[in-house]
Formats: structure tokens, sequence, C-alpha cells
């Protein structure tokens, strides 16, 4: 297993939101998660990826593993297309940037200053990033957001390459990417019960 996640719990303004989440991601699957919105999904990826503690339970495989997206792009205004990637490329220790220029159709603005993109070529721009830091995990808060149709398309095809490479993917999406591999994790029977506080016999 790449990633395994056990019996996870955790919390969102000190509120239990998500508990008993356990699964495993194997190099080469990706992963999709459901559920409403307010369920838990960006709590619980923003756990995995090591930005928040769970308040119970374990991750393991994520250490120095993860590339992580979620809804900022993590964008340089004041520098171009290729100064960005190229940015983010060297904070990884990797300087190939073309291989992300093509597979997200940025070639017509690599000079073009991310400031000035609109949001949708913002947003290809942003998983570009993910091409460059070599790290084989991939974990994406909405990835499509602001994207259209053909957009959806390059997103796909670029995360079925990084399978076919040996990574692997956990999204959370309320859309469909055609991705018929990925396997599907409702997140709603981990909702938390809702708890309550004992009163203070005083006011018995």
């Amino acid at each position: 297993m790449v990633l395994t996640v056990r019996d996870l719990a955790v919390t969102r303004g000190g509120l239990a939101i998500l508990e008993g989440v356990s699964f495993e991601l194997n190099a080469g699957e990706a992963l999709v998660l459901r559920g409403p919105n307010g369920v838990g999904k960006t709590t619980l990826l923003r756990s995995i990826a090591g930005l928040q503690p769970p308040e119970i339970g374990t991750v393991t495989g994520a250490e120095d593993q993860i590339a992580y997206a979620a809804h900022s792009d993590g964008l340089k205004a004041m520098l171009s297309v290729t100064e960005n990637l190229t940015f983010w490329a060297s904070v990884f220790g990797l300087s190939d940037i073309e291989h992300a220029i093509e597979a997200f159709d940025l070639a017509d603005l690599r000079n073009r200053m991310a400031g000035t993109l609109s949001a949708g070529q913002k947003r290809r721009l942003g998983l570009a990033r993910l091409m460059v830091t070599g790290r084989p995990i991939w974990v994406l808060d909405e990835p499509t957001v602001s994207l259209d149709v053909a957009s959806v398309a390059l997103f796909a095809d670029a995360v079925r390459g990084h399978l076919h490479n040996g990574g692997s993917a956990l999204m959370a999406t309320h859309i469909d990417l055609g991705l018929a591999e990925a396997r599907v994790l409702d997140l709603t029977p981990f909702k938390a019960a809702p708890r309550t506080r004992q009163m203070d016999e005083a006011f018995l």
C-alpha cells in the first residue's frame, strides 16, 4: 500500500465531523471521495496531507510523498506561466516543466503573467504544478472547479498518466471525471454522531 488511513476522526471548529474513516490506496489507484457539502471532505484531505492533526487515528505512507492541491491555485501573479512552473519544480528539486505545459495545454500561455489568466486557465496552471513535484500521491480537493469540459478531459488524462506511471490519486469531487477505474468512497456513513455534553449536577 502507498497510503493507509486507519480509524481516522477529524474535527472542524472543535466539533467532530467524521470518525472511523479507513481505507488503503495502492500505487496505480485513484480513489474519489463523495458526500454532501459539509460532510468533511476538505477537512479529511487536509488531515491526510498533514496540514491539520486528526483527533484520533493514523495516516501512514504520506510523509514527503503527497502533492496537495486545494481551492487556491498557489500561483504567483507577477510571474509568467513558465516562471511559476519553474519555481515549483525547483522547490521539489526538479527542472523539467515541458510535460506539464503540454499536458494542460499551456504552450500558448507560457509567457503570460499568471495574474492575467482567466479562472479556468489559472486552475489548469495550478494543476500543472502537480506534475513538476515528482511526488507519487496526489491529494486533490475539487480539482476541476472553473474548468470547462475540454479542460476536465485534460485533467483526467493527466491523472491516468500519473496512475500509469505508478502514482496514485485521492480526490474529493462531485464531478464525473470519466475515470471508470477510480474507486469511490462515500463519506456519509462516517459522519460523526452528535455529542452532547454532560450537564453539571448542580443544574439537575
